[in-house]
Order: structure tokens, then sequence, then C-alpha cells
């Protein structure tokens, strides 16, 4: 009922709240819903809504010929008295603050963001955007569940644009006032204000525009650019937060809808909006007090319990991205969407640094999940945290530069063969003189060369796949000294020595006699006469 929030369905299960919950990650998200958009100017309506606060008034104009439903709605509430003692019970400064729920006049904290009128309205999708200081309607995943819940928006949040019902904005100097106010009051961590009382709605009383003084002349509401009007290319969608110690880059065209807050939701969501709720890719930050093998060993101790739940776990890896250690699982398992259960995979890359650990999860239905994971191997290559060093920014000058062309080819710096590169460099070609001495002459050569051909396998599927086969017989070469042992400069000159020429006689010594054999049978059937 009423819309109990942005955004309100349980469609997607993601490993990190087994291992941080003990149960499935529910992950708050809604379908984008593509609608007409058409730029039409906005007639006045000459009534107007003053919400009473402690914080002051805000006075809010109607867009009826965007959304005429919406407004008789909200105008019919608000004569009924049914806004009067209710709350401001979800506030988030830079984005907005909601309000408008009956169950926050009396009820359970636990109840407020589900509570509504016993009717709802069906959704009308307009294209005025989310600017600050738009007024729009709240729902649950379904388009058509708005009821009494309605948002004021903070700062800019275009990423809800045709996704919510806009029907109005607030028009005076004191509204924006008071919306900075209760903006900034003291939250819990579930959103909800600290101190009720100072957020509470007084009433909400319907008046004549000629009622109220100090009206901000304000232009026609921005919309969406016209389906007939060249758009500007958007850039990448990117996600930042001080407070997080994080960001990154969604992919591009994926928008990040606001998730509603609950027990084990991540701290952001990525979504397609032409595709759903599903591929969704997520972060959570959470703060610890662990060493690293503690939070493997949580996790792999969980997630024995979690074969129980009908998911098979696939892959279990550590690694490390740009310098922190990283612990990666794969599961997959049947799960229920929108009533239909699909054999959902999931892959789950927990990030640790000395305090937080990052954890960033992407869902898919099984047969799809390869399609869009180069999208989520973007992501986690664009994640900045707290703790990183940049181990690619100036490669060559200590031999740590990144492994370009094998994450290029493998899809991943936490692909196996790349971690595997990784701790050959780390654990025995850096341990010696020697071998630094080697790798940073040698990374002055692969540098020159690698960006250009790492770019042409992304650009070319089959070169990708064609340098996949190529350098499949170096990495079974170089595994060698992982499992070699070497406690010397001696040692490491010897097998180091071995395995050069193991590969000039593999990709140069090889090739050359196949090149001249074959020259000599052609030459031999030229001569033969018939």
């Amino acid at each position: 009922m009423g819309g109990g929030g942005l955004l309100k369905t349980n469609s997607i299960g993601f490993l990190s709240a087994v291992i941080c919950e003990k149960i499935l990650k529910w992950i708050f998200l809604v379908a984008a819903v593509l609608a007409g958009l058409v730029g039409t100017a906005s007639a006045q309506d000459d009534r107007l809504a003053v919400v009473e606060t402690s914080h002051g008034k805000i006075v809010i104009e109607f867009f009826s010929d965007d959304a005429p439903n919406h407004v008789e709605n909200f105008v019919g509430l608000a004569e009924s008295g049914f806004y009067d003692g209710t709350l401001f019970h979800r506030i988030i400064p830079e984005f907005m603050i909601q309000g408008g729920d009956p169950n926050t006049k009396s009820g359970d904290p636990s109840t407020w963001g589900t509570g509504g009128p016993d009717e709802n309205v069906d959704a009308e999708f307009n294209t005025i955007k989310h600017s600050r200081g738009i007024v729009s309607m709240a729902r649950s995943n379904s388009p058509d569940s708005a009821g009494s819940q309605f948002f004021v928006v903070h700062a800019d949040s275009n990423f809800l644009d045709g996704q919510y019902t806009v029907f109005g904005r607030i028009v005076t100097d004191e509204s924006f006032e008071t919306l900075d106010s209760i903006a900034g009051s003291d939250t819990t961590a579930g959103d909800a204000p600290v101190d009720p009382e100072s957020a509470r709605i007084t009433s909400v009383t319907i008046t004549d525009r000629s009622n109220v003084p100090d009206l901000l002349d304000l232009p026609e509401p921005e919309r969406l650019q016209d389906a007939s009007t060249p758009e500007t290319p958007e850039p990448d969608p990117i996600f930042e937060s001080a407070e997080l110690g994080v960001s990154l880059t969604a992919p591009p065209g994926w928008t990040f809808p606001p998730v509603f807050d609950q027990p084990g939701a991540p701290n952001v969501a990525m979504i397609d909006p032409n595709l759903g709720p599903i591929p969704t890719i997520a972060l959570s930050v959470q703060e610890h007090q662990q060493t690293f093998d503690e939070v493997v060993s949580e996790r792999d101790a969980l997630l024995e319990g979690f074969k129980d739940t009908g998911f098979e776990i696939l892959s279990r890896e550590r690694g490390t991205l740009k310098g922190l250690p990283t612990y990666t699982v794969v599961i997959e398992g049947p799960f229920v969407i929108n009533g239909a259960q699909l054999m959902v995979k999931t892959q789950e890359v927990t990030v640790h640094s000395s305090e937080k650990n990052y954890i960033l999860a992407y869902a898919n239905n099984a047969p799809a999940y390869e399609d869009h994971l180069p999208l989520f191997t973007g992501v986690l290559e664009s994640l900045e945290v707290e703790g990183q060093t940049d181990d690619s920014s100036d490669p060559g000058s200590d031999g740590s530069g990144g492994c370009l062309i094998a994450t290029a080819t493998f899809g991943s710096e936490l692909a196996p063969q790349v971690q595997q590169l990784r701790e050959l460099r780390d654990n025995t070609v850096l341990s010696t003189h020697s071998g630094s001495a080697f790798l940073g002459a040698f990374n002055q050569l692969y540098y020159s060369f690698s960006p250009t051909i790492a770019d042409l396998e992304r650009e070319h599927p089959v070169f990708r796949e064609a340098v996949k086969v190529a350098i499949t017989p170096m990495l079974a070469t170089l595994s060698m000294l992982n499992h070699a042992g070497i406690d010397s400069e001696a040692e490491m000159m010897t097998y180091g020595a071995g395995v050069i020429l193991l590969n000039i006689g593999m990709y140069v010594a090889a090739p050359a006699a196949v090149i001249y054999k074959a020259r000599k049978v052609i030459v031999s059937q030229g001569n033969r006469r018939f």
C-alpha cells in the first residue's frame, strides 16, 4: 500500500548478505519503465499545498497537465486531513526527503515506509526531470502502486526521471530553506530522523495561489529531451562517496536507482533501465576489525551452510586488486523473481582494506551471465577505495605494473591466470635482485606495445581469442617458477634462463623448424616432374 519507499522489491539475492546477515541480501530495485517522451508546457494550477512543519513551510504548486490523477489524489488526501501528523520519515541529504506515511503518526518505526491509503494511483510518468525542489510520488516496485507517500528532491536526481511520477514543485524561498533544514536533520543508520517530532508535518492545507505571498517566478520545469531532438551523449555514470571512501563507474547507459533502506541492502545498486532489475551490480561497504584471513575463513564457514539453500558454489579464489587482497566467490542456484523461478548466477568480490570491506556483487540470469560479465569487470576495475595503490600509473618504474595483455585476454584482474602472473612477479621474481633487474628492463619493452594490444583485444573478440591461444603455453612454462622453490640469486638465474630458453624454443625455434620443413616440401614438390 502507498508506495513503501522509492524502491521496494525482493528481486535479487546476493551472497554478500549470506556472509554478513546469514541470509540472502535482498536488493531493492525496480525495473525502469519507458514512457513516451513528449515535451509539453505545464498549465498552471491555481491551487497550492501548504505543508506546515516545525522547520517552516513548504509550498507546493501542482503540474495538473502532467499528472492529473496524482494531483487530485494528493489534494483529496490533504483536504481530508490524511497527512496531518505524519513525518518526513526518510531523510537523505543531497538526495531527497520522503513523507506521507500514515504509519508514522503513531505506528511502530519498523513499519514506516509501508503505509498508505486503501487505493493506489496508476503511474503518470512524464518528461519532467527530478531536479532540486521537485515533488514526486513514491511507490513500490509496481508502477501503479503510488498512494500517499511523496518525496521532495533535495539535489538533482535525474536517474529517477521517467520512473516516478512528478506532480509538483516547491515555489517559495522559505520552502527551499525548510527543505535544506529538514535534509540537515540528524538521522539513524536507516535514514529516519533521530528526533521524529522535529520532522513532523503539522498540517497540509490546500489554498488558492492568490493567498500565498512571495511566490518565486520560476521558469517551466526542465524536461527530458524530445525523441526528435538529437541528444548529447551522456558521460559514463559515476558514483562517489567521501563518507564510504569509494568511487566507481557504472556501465554506459546504466543508472543508480535509490535503494530502499533495509538490513542487508547494499549502499548502491546499478541496473540497465532497458533490461529491468536483472542483471544487477551492487556495492556494499562494511567496516571491520578483522584480518583478511579471518574474513575469508568466516565466509568459507558460512558458505558451507549456504549449500543447503539449493545454490552451488562454483568457485572461491583469493587475489589482489590495485594492491589490496580480494576474495571472489561465484555461486549459482534457483531464485524466484516476480513469480518465475530462474537460475541465477552471482559473482561477489570482496576487496579488503585495513578498515573496510568493499563487496561488489553481480547477479544475472545464469544463461546470460557471461553476456554482461565484461560490464561487471569494467565496474570492478574502475573501483577506487581507500588504501589502494595504482599499480599501472608508472609501469616499469619498479617492476610492479599491471598485466595489461593478460587482463584483457582473460577479462579481469581477478582471473586465475592474471593472479598467477601477479603471484609469480611479487613472490618469486621480485624477491631477488636479478629478477627485479630483469623485470625492470622487460617492462620498458612490454609497456611500449602492451596497451595497444590490450585495446585491440577489447575491440576485437577474435583477436582476443588468438592472443589467448598464443600466450597459454607461455603461462604454463611460467607456472613452473611458482613451484621451483627459488631461494637464491643463482637459482633465480638458472630457472629464469631455462624458462626463457624454453619459450624461445616454443615461439621461435619450433615455428622456424616447421617453416623450414614446409619450405623443403614445397621446393621438393616444385621440382618433381609428372
